[in-house]
């Protein structure tokens, strides 16, 4: 049995000393692809932030490969973060500096030194969102979703272990969330990357999830596959997802699958 690469027991998620997530247990493999799901406001982006070191784990115990968050001193998590890549809904792309030096910038942070080297990793990630023909581009000359492309680019450059994603489609029109969503599918199993994303895109969760862990109230309520979303008596599970009006199409699809 594969040792968990991100193992979270009895965890409590503060934010300003005050409760968002009490009690949450959960274990990560190495390569899942894990959905975070619920409805904003109940604890997801709080929970990527403890993950990433963001937020101080205080109660609780976590550990993220060789890193313990509960002792996790500041001086470590630029070296944490070495290991992570991370997509914003915002994108937050350096908005001075066109696409290409967006990536130097991370390369060059990260203890990258060799130009050729450097410009030889750029042309790969460019190249693998299908971007590598805006490398000249300014961020404000390129849609939503050519952000987005770019920011998974920047995400993956410094070859990290981990892939963190806070609402990848949100504010995308349908057709580029899609796109977005097969782009990190196909990046994280050629780069055999963890996976985490925080959504509440049931389309998202639907087409391409393996691991599902569902917030609500401060807790967290469920966990399982896609597949055992409609096996579950978990209310709260079934709620969710018939509210986001998919329930009836992937019912019926699965039915012809069993």
């Amino acid at each position: 049995m594969s040792q968990p690469v991100l193992s979270l027991k009895d965890v409590t998620i503060y934010q300003e000393n005050r409760v968002i997530l009490s009690q949450v247990n959960l274990e990560v493999n190495h390569g899942e692809f894990l959905y975070i799901i619920g409805k904003t406001g109940t604890g997801k982006s709080s929970f990527m932030k403890t993950l990433y070191g963001d937020l101080p784990l205080t109660q609780g115990e976590g550990h993220i490969v060789e890193y313990d968050l509960a002792t996790l001193q500041e001086k470590d998590i630029p070296y944490l973060r070495r290991k992570i890549g991370i997509v914003f809904q915002d994108f937050k792309l350096l908005p001075d500096r066109n696409v290409s030096d967006n990536m130097l910038f991370v390369l060059k942070a990260t203890g990258w030194t060799d130009t050729d080297e450097m410009q030889h990793k750029i042309d790969e990630v460019l190249d693998k969102v299908g971007m590598k023909g805006f490398a000249s581009k300014m961020p404000h000359q390129l849609s939503g979703g050519e952000q987005q492309r770019v920011a998974i680019a920047r995400a993956i450059v410094n070859n990290p272990k981990y892939l963190f994603c806070d609402e990848p489609n949100s504010g995308l029109d349908p057709k580029t969330a899609i796109v977005i969503d097969n782009l990190i599918q196909e990046i994280t199993k050629e780069y055999n990357i963890t996976t985490v994303i925080n959504t509440h895109d049931m389309n998202s969760v639907m087409e391409i999830g393996e691991k599902i862990v569902f917030l609500k109230e401060g807790i967290l309520a469920w966990e399982g596959s896609k597949k055992e979303i409609f096996k579950t008596d978990n209310e709260a599970i079934v709620d969710f997802v018939y509210s986001s009006n998919l329930f009836k199409k992937i019912r019926k699809a699965q039915n012809k699958e069993e």
